[in-house]
């Protein structure tokens, strides 16, 4: 039996071509979702079965947590003990299919290994190296490679990271499932209205917790002369009111805030895009894809190796530097050929293959 156990919309995103293809391939699965994000409209909207064992009523909110730690951490305790329970039924030649980098990435992964299941780490091997620059995906990352029986990794460097770590699972290289979503997505939304905008993307927890990350963000936004469209989650809204920063961006003319929108939209929307700003992590892979500049609005990123194909400027919220990349990406900026270091489409279909051949 095969168990794909996602919580966040980002998860489902990057998995929904892997289902399709067990489908397609009539491999039986069981969807657990543990309930991080709402996603009962993206599975319509990718044409997936919705979960068949649901753990935790979906919030209503963007963020289940908004920025309280300690519930997280709660949160991820009771998590593990349904978990426990789910898989006590379980044989030893059952593999649970996690992703990423979340709580339910690391919390499932070590549940599953240490009930005496196999556990498939989808997009492993991605390291920032600082357990702190992002937390706490980069400690539930590294926690799901070293609890994985088979890692997928996107990238050369990240199968290098997972062999310099000694993990002792079977490492495969087949790149990253984002290719197939990104083609996949890019088909079934609507055409965009906004052409060569900014588009800004703010909701990391490193940085929604710090006044003064948030107000150099704000700093270097301010300092975009474009016509800017934020589709704004309700835990950014709340840090910037919270900081004393959102009147602030209000009296900027050029921006244009509205609520989030479906990922096939917003896909779309950062295609039309002159660039993009964000905190986010897909984001950085498929803005490769797009070929569009991206800022990062971080102090380190575990996706390095977008950094080397020129058009992804990791800022570390320094804006002196960050305004020479604004003057440079709304000037005569012209993209440079790069080879995508996370692969092209076909990505799930090598990974189904691989599963098939170890089961």
């Amino acid at each position: 039996m095969f168990f794909f156990v996602l919580g966040t919309k980002a998860e489902l995103i990057k998995t929904a071509p892997l289902m399709k293809e067990f489908n397609k391939n009539k491999l039986e699965y069981c969807f657990v979702h543990t309930g991080h994000h709402k996603i009962d409209e993206l599975c319509e909207q990718f044409k997936i079965p919705l979960p068949d064992i649901s753990l935790f009523k979906a919030p209503k909110t963007s963020s289940r947590f908004f920025l309280k730690t300690k519930k997280a951490i709660k949160w991820g305790i009771l998590l593990s003990y349904k978990l426990k329970k789910l898989f006590s039924n379980c044989g030893k030649k059952d593999l649970v299919i996690v992703h990423g980098d979340t709580i339910t990435t690391g919390v499932t992964s070590f549940v599953a290994r240490t009930s005496g299941l196999k556990v498939a780490h989808i997009e492993a091997g991605l390291r920032s190296h600082d357990f702190f620059e992002p937390f706490p995906e980069e400690f539930m990352r590294v926690v799901a490679d070293h609890f994985s029986v088979y890692l997928f990794a996107v990238s050369k460097t990240a199968a290098d990271n997972l062999r310099q770590e000694g993990i002792k699972g079977k490492v495969f290289l087949t790149g990253n499932t984002i290719a197939d979503s990104v083609k996949m997505s890019l088909k079934m939304g609507r055409k965009s209205e906004w052409k060569n905008h900014v588009i800004v993307n703010i909701h990391r927890n490193e940085n929604l917790q710090s006044k003064s990350r948030m107000k150099r963000i704000v700093e270097i936004i301010k300092n975009i002369s474009l016509e800017i469209h934020w589709p704004i989650h309700d835990n950014t809204k709340y840090a910037l009111k919270k900081y004393g920063l959102w009147d602030e961006l209000k009296k900027q003319k050029n921006i244009t805030f509205s609520p989030l929108m479906s990922y096939f939209d917003f896909l779309n929307e950062m295609k039309r895009s002159k660039f993009i700003v964000t905190d986010g992590g897909s984001i950085q892979e498929e803005s490769l894809y797009l070929r569009k500049p991206c800022m990062i609005m971080r102090m380190k990123t575990e996706r390095v190796e977008g950094l080397k194909t020129g058009i992804n400027f990791l800022t570390k919220l320094n804006l002196e530097y960050s305004k020479k990349v604004i003057e440079m990406l709304e000037g005569g900026f012209k993209i440079p050929k790069f080879t995508n270091p996370y692969g092209e489409p076909g990505v799930s279909e090598k990974i189904v293959k691989i599963i098939e051949a170890l089961t």
